[in-house]
């Protein structure tokens, strides 16, 4: 558990970096128009959040289950094209949750929020 509390922390502090220009703009107006503003900063926020969570166990995801077939082919060389079928039908359900995450995001983020609020 600590060799993955490494690359957590280092994520979210990068995630935190990216985000800090956003959390210093100012907002002038009305009040209306202030929460507005903070809530399109934290669509964008939350949206980069949702493809990086995504992303990086999608990558953790795929490479776990490339490894385990490698090792299950060079264990039973006679039932490698069941276990080829069944590793790329997995890859590709995990490549289709990233790519929902993906337009999940892209509607998060272009949501026109102020005609809403």
């Amino acid at each position: 558990m600590r060799k993955n509390l490494k690359p957590l922390g280092l994520l979210l502090f990068f995630m935190l970096l990216a985000s800090a220009p956003l959390l210093a703009q100012e907002t002038q107006g009305t009040p209306l128009t202030a929460s507005r503003a903070n809530l399109f900063m934290w669509s964008l926020i939350v949206g980069g959040a949702v493809i990086t969570l995504t992303a990086s166990v999608g990558a953790i995801c795929q490479a776990k289950s490339i490894s385990s077939a490698c090792e299950g082919i060079s264990r039973n060389p006679g039932s490698a094209p069941h276990i080829r079928f069944l590793l790329i039908f997995g890859l590709v359900l995990i490549e289709t949750l990233v790519i929902y995450a993906l337009l999940i995001t892209i509607i998060i983020v272009m949501v026109k929020w102020g005609q809403y609020a």
